[in-house]
């Protein structure tokens, strides 16, 4: 029972604190307070004791909170079941926490490419201000309703990137080195932004591309509409609730 009584008042703890919980609220300071600072080393080129020092107290911060949410993800997904612990080790949000502790492996192991490239792991600790932001929870939630359509979305553009990307690889075969680029064309073209190093040079080409343009404005236009709505909705819904 005292070992149901911990497990209960860690999970307070290390939620987000509600009003009068002075001890949540200190650990939502330091937790913030650490993944500010666990950032601090992707400013500078290259590390210093300084560096190592900070990585080291972050990231033992984040495996101790890591520890503790795996420890009390009964309660986290609120039912009572070895299940539970495992469906909430692959959730999006405990799947970020382990990968901001990754960073750390790169300070014990002979650096090498794609050791090296462990560092930039580091940018997932950001995703963990999630927790502590109500806006950031509102849009989190906007888009969990919306991942259907949007997943949607996405599986349309890739599939017309890869037609596009064909057609003008076709098309003007002398204008490309590979079929890479001309994925990387088609892309640059879909999100209107053009940076101009590649272009076609036929009227076939051109005309594809002006599609491209169009074809992305729509693109960019559709989701947003969808995520507008879906925002809106959350919030209307938060209204109730508290008026209630």
């Amino acid at each position: 029972m005292q070992k149901e009584q911990i497990k209960k008042r860690v999970y307070e703890v290390i939620e987000v604190s509600s009003i009068g919980d002075a001890s949540s609220r200190a650990y939502d300071v330091l937790m913030t307070t650490a993944v500010i600072v666990g950032m601090i080393p992707l400013t500078l080129k290259s590390d210093n004791s300084y560096t190592y020092a900070i990585e080291v107290l972050t990231t033992l911060i984040f495996v101790i909170d890591y520890v503790s949410r795996v420890w009390t993800a009964d309660y986290k997904m609120g039912y009572k079941s070895f299940k539970a612990y495992i469906a909430y080790i692959l959730s999006p949000m405990a799947l970020f926490d382990f990968l901001s502790i990754v960073p750390i492996v790169y300070l014990f192991t002979p650096v090498g490419a794609s050791i090296g490239l462990l560092k930039l792991f580091r940018a997932f600790r950001v995703l963990k201000l999630i927790r502590y932001s109500k806006t950031a929870v509102v849009i989190a939630n906007v888009l969990r309703k919306v991942k259907k359509e949007l997943l949607a979305v996405l599986i349309l553009i890739i599939i017309y990137i890869f037609v596009s990307a064909m057609l003008i690889f076709q098309l003007e075969p002398d204008l490309f080195a590979n079929f890479f680029d001309a994925l990387y064309w088609a892309t640059i073209s879909i999100t209107t932004i053009g940076y101009g190093d590649i272009y076609p040079t036929t009227n076939v080409g051109r005309l594809i591309t002006m599609v491209s343009a169009l074809v992305g404005v729509a693109v960019i236009a559709l989701p947003s509409g969808m995520i507008t709505a879906a925002y809106i909705s959350e919030i209307s819904r938060k209204k109730s609730k508290y008026e209630l």
